[in-house]
């Protein structure tokens, strides 16, 4: 079967290798899935040049991708919530990536069955995101009633944050360019801020929780913005050493990132809030429970590309380096 695999971890080059392998061999707890599509993430992009190294060390070579849509082949001898032919989709173990395959040993565990008004392009665009925004809103301990601003909300973070935020009861505020802000209004939000004309700083005050997709300078302008002892869960900002006890990383690692998280963890203090940062693991109860919720929602994610697995390469460049509208997903 053809796979797509990052033979060296190298700053300068993403490009992935084309190669022939075996098809895997499942175990009693896993499923065979036929892949029928995958998305493509930054996350992609960066194991390639090696950023993640520190938290997730994949042994070279390593075939790539972390999420996929496909039809269930082979069902192991203890599974027994799914069956062959059924349409499932899954972000990957972190431990056994490797969505760019035409086949994949998949744990069921972290399987969930498609909606039906779901493509395979749409739905391979669902799982990391979802996944995120669901892990984000636990590690955060939202109830229902507190309010949660979301940075940056226009983009495709913010299409499947919204809703869901809103599925759990919260008052959701965001911004972004004025001209999405009807789309995201229809979404659920509550209040949107064109960045163009408004500061956020100044408008707001007393949030409980904030998911910063921005990260840079403006996390810390976040901070200022919430309640004393309110949540900010960042995507885009750096490890720290509580992120590296809840993966439960060697004590070295724990330090080491300590360290390098310790300007963020000062801002928290400053500001009396809690800093967190999020590595989405697979979870196939909770991207059901997310797909199911974006189902009732009626929400499709957004797609700007859709590649050919041939042209794998491209589709990490497009990510890499191209505006994007949307996800970009290869198709086999």
């Amino acid at each position: 079967m053809k796979v797509a695999q990052h033979i060296k971890y190298d700053k300068h080059n993403i490009a992935l290798a084309l190669k022939e392998v075996d098809q895997p061999n499942i175990k009693p707890h896993q499923v065979l899935v036929k892949v029928t599509a995958a998305g493509v993430n930054p996350l992609d992009n960066m194991i390639s040049r090696g950023e993640v190294k520190m938290i997730v060390p994949y042994k070279i070579p390593q075939t790539a991708g972390n999420e996929l849509v496909g039809r269930i082949e082979k069902v192991g001898a203890e599974v027994s919530n799914f069956a062959v032919g059924e349409r499932v989709f899954a972000r990957l173990p972190l431990e056994s990536i490797g969505a760019f395959a035409e086949y994949v040993a998949v744990d069921a565990q972290a399987l969930a069955k498609v909606p039906e008004n779901l493509s395979d392009v749409e739905a391979a665009a669902i799982p990391l995101t979802a996944l995120t925004i669901m892990q984000a809103l636990d590690l955060m301990q939202v109830r229902a009633g507190q309010t949660i601003f979301i940075s940056g909300g226009t983009g495709g973070v913010g299409a499947m944050a919204i809703p869901i935020a809103k599925a759990k009861g919260l008052t959701v505020i965001t911004n972004g360019s004025g001209e999405n802000a009807e789309r995201v209004i229809a979404l659920g939000a509550d209040r949107f801020i064109d960045f163009k004309k408004e500061d956020y700083t100044t408008l707001l005050s007393e949030i409980d929780f904030v998911l910063d997709t921005l990260g840079g300078a403006e996390t810390q302008k976040q901070m200022t913005i919430m309640k004393k002892g309110g949540h900010l869960v960042s995507l885009r900002g750096m490890p720290n050493g509580d992120f590296a006890r809840r993966m439960k990383l060697p004590k070295w690692k724990q330090i080491l990132l300590g360290l390098a998280g310790r300007k963020w963890d000062k801002m928290a203090e400053k500001y009396g809030v809690h800093y967190h940062f999020i590595f989405v693991k697979s979870d196939g109860k909770q991207l059901q429970e997310a797909a199911n919720l974006l189902s009732q929602a009626q929400v499709k994610p957004s797609i700007d590309t859709v590649y050919p697995f041939e042209e794998i390469n491209l589709a990490l460049d497009k990510v890499a380096n191209g505006r994007s509208r949307g996800k970009t997903v290869i198709r086999f």
